[in-house]
């Protein structure tokens, strides 16, 4: 059993100053794989005292150099392809092939952030075009400093990709709190900058729980910026500690998100896009498509569709290849998937699928895919973000009412519209409030483009030339024109 009593801070590798011990399990062979010390308040003071340490020598670096470094994350990831997506199989649960795509995307992360570190240097000092003469405005981008980064369970080192990479592209030095709960592929992190000789206190990892190194990190006076992925709940809480300080902050939080299938579509092909947005890593997604909007008139026919591939789906083994659904990655997740269905069941909703028609596998903290239909829009069910493969379908019988359904919540983090004219699909999905739309198309999420999300989904923006400006603060130099910029 590995023993994870140590803290990355400052380039080495220090025994926490925590004593509480939290397991590490894997959730299909349901034991013990890991124990994890959960550091407290004095190891966050010490990874802020080194990252503010490194504050000035690593922003006075190029982007060039910066990016170098990037780079060499990305290349390190690379190396140890098949190790990473083996670890995070085990710890996480999900299917080898799902572990796989999140690697991939986190070594994309970090290889488009190494470029953006090389144009935000290129653009620094441009002028401002104005109107009045003798007057020269240049414009700079600067880190906001040490920036605090917190990272969920679902998405291991992908969550911890999109934070770091724009963090250090922007110039900042960055304390890491990964979740208790997937410890063990993040603590690649910490390895790779180590074995590439990034300066020291430049990236800071501390283990532990929300008790011990997350409320001490949020409310820490030496972290001039905090970046959340969770829940709403704790979202909440990390924006009320940025408050005091007026400290700058982003949060990813959830979502309830809807897909449209309009009236022109064609049913197996939205049946296969309906498929892959619910069902991808166990449902454990905040941009999962969990309400299902189909025109009545294909509603049936969608639902015998859907049937069919539900029982198709293979669970088991996550490190088995023929898997497609592993586990839910906790017991505490499952559970708390299980009470959503308590409640199905005391509201009396339609299942076309759930438990009850197919044989679980003897082990593992395994939900049953489920597919309820007809649901109604009070329904806790509807409403609610549930984080497992629980999807909702109502039936409607214009595109209007699909929009108007679609926006009825206080979530809007993403949307997946499917009809066979391409110009309506776009239409549509003009019209839906959601940070990331879809049409005719799974849920490809690229470094280029943003992620985060309207209402209560969250603050700021993930990815992209967006991403990287949440790291950053703008500063004017404004004086009489002449001699060399600065």
């Amino acid at each position: 059993m590995q023993q994870l009593t140590r803290q990355f801070i400052d380039n080495r590798w220090v025994e926490s100053a925590g004593k509480r011990r939290l397991p590490v399990t894997d959730p299909y062979r349901q034991e013990t794989i890991a124990e994890l010390t959960a550091g407290d308040a004095a190891d966050v003071d010490a990874a802020v005292a080194a990252a503010r340490r490194a504050l000035p020598a690593w922003q006075s670096l190029s982007g060039e150099r910066r990016g170098a470094y990037l780079a060499a994350f990305a290349d390190a990831l690379e190396a140890r392809r098949d190790a990473l997506i083996h670890l995070s199989s085990r710890n996480n649960g999900k299917a080898l092939a799902e572990a796989g795509i999140d690697l991939d995307d986190a070594i994309a992360c970090y290889r488009y952030y190494a470029g953006q570190a090389a144009e935000l240097e290129a653009r620094q000092g441009r002028i401002v075009e104005h109107g009045l003469d003798g007057i020269r405005a240049q414009t700079y981008e600067d880190p906001v400093g040490v920036a605090g980064l917190i990272t969920p369970w679902n998405f291991p080192l992908v969550t911890s990709a999109w934070k770091i990479a724009p963090a250090l592209a922007a110039g900042c030095t960055v304390v890491l709190k990964p979740s208790e709960v997937t410890p063990l592929p993040e603590q690649a992190v910490a390895e790779i900058a180590e074995a590439i000789d990034l300066p020291a206190g430049v990236l800071n990892l501390v283990h532990g729980d929300g008790e011990g190194i997350g409320a001490p990190l949020t409310a820490h006076p030496g972290v001039d910026k905090l970046s959340f992925t969770g829940s709403n709940m704790v979202g909440e809480k990390v924006m009320h500690a940025a408050a005091k300080g007026v400290r700058n902050v982003s949060l990813e939080l959830g979502g309830k998100s809807p897909i449209l299938v309009l009236d022109d579509a064609e049913i197996e092909q939205a049946a296969d896009w309906v498929m892959a947005g619910i069902y991808f890593n166990s449902g454990q997604v905040c941009s999962a498509t969990s309400r299902l909007i189909v025109h009545a008139a294909l509603a049936d026919g969608l639902y015998d569709a859907l049937a069919q591939r539900m029982d198709a789906i293979r669970l088991g083994d996550p490190l088995a290849d023929d898997t497609d659904m592993g586990p839910m990655t906790s017991a505490r997740q499952r559970e708390a998937v299980e009470r959503y269905l308590a409640v199905a069941r005391e509201e009396g909703l339609v299942a076309v699928r759930d438990g009850r028609h197919r044989q679980l596998p003897e082990r593992g903290e395994f939900v049953a895919p489920t597919l309820y239909r007809d649901v109604p829009v009070e329904s806790r069910l509807w409403q609610e973000e549930i984080f497992g493969p629980v999807l909702c379908g109502r039936s409607v019988t214009s595109d209007q009412e699909a929009i108007e359904l679609a926006n009825a919540s206080p979530f809007g983090l993403a949307a997946t519209v499917v009809a066979s004219d391409l110009e309506r699909a776009r239409r549509v999905g003009r019209h839906l409030r959601a940070g990331s739309i879809w049409y005719n198309s799974e849920q490809v999420v690229m470094p280029e483009a943003s992620w985060g999300g309207f209402g209560i989904s969250g603050i700021g923006r993930e990815l992209g030339p967006w991403g990287l400006a949440e790291y950053l603060q703008v500063k004017h130099l404004i004086g009489p024109e002449g001699g060399q910029s600065a």
